[in-house]
């Protein structure tokens, strides 16, 4: 199974974040965060979203702890300065993929995650419109009953088909929507 560490901006879109936690449900991907990705994208939601509240993120925090017992990262704290990224920031989100041995890192923020640093440590940065797309390609099933199931989890308000796949493609998502436009009887 395929190991990710989903970074902040991920995790901050609810649309990206549902998609990558049902493909994990679905058994498509092992997702890791570590508490510091946690705060970093519940805090910038509260700051940026003022209709939003702490309680309701705090909910799908602890929704993601039941969910992914094994997601939450910890003891990686001492790598963490020892690695060396265009915004130091960062640091801690490679010191997560390093000590859970994973093969990706899917965020938006590719430029803050070279690959000429990351492969040394056998980690690859991806979109995730890129990282979802190779799900396609290796399991094309599992990835559109994914899709279907994280669509119909959407109750407030609830999507259609089309609306849906609005959202993600407004999220920057379009190999994945343009898969997706092709099979829209199964999501």
């Amino acid at each position: 199974m395929t190991r990710v560490v989903l970074d902040a901006c991920i995790l901050y879109s609810a649309s990206l974040r549902g998609l990558l936690l049902h493909c994990a449900t679905g058994g498509l991907l092992q997702s890791f965060w570590s508490e510091e990705i946690q705060n970093k994208w519940t805090r910038n939601l509260l700051r940026n979203r003022l209709d939003l509240e702490r309680e309701s993120l705090e909910s799908t925090r602890r929704k993601m702890k039941a969910n992914f017992p094994n997601g939450l990262v910890r003891g990686y704290e001492s790598i963490t300065a020892t690695l060396s990224l265009p915004d130091p920031k960062d640091r801690h989100v490679l010191a997560v993929a390093i000590h859970a041995q994973t093969e990706y890192i899917v965020t938006v923020n590719l430029k803050d995650f070279p690959n000429t640093v990351l492969r040394s440590y056998g980690i690859e940065a991806v979109s995730p419109d890129e990282f979802v797309f190779r799900l396609i390609q290796r399991e094309p099933p599992l990835v559109l009953l994914a899709t279907k199931h994280h669509r119909l989890s959407l109750k407030r308000p609830p999507k259609t088909v089309a609306e849906y796949l609005f959202t993600l493609e407004k999220q920057g998502m379009p190999k994945t929507v343009a898969f997706l436009r092709t099979h829209e009887g199964d999501i």
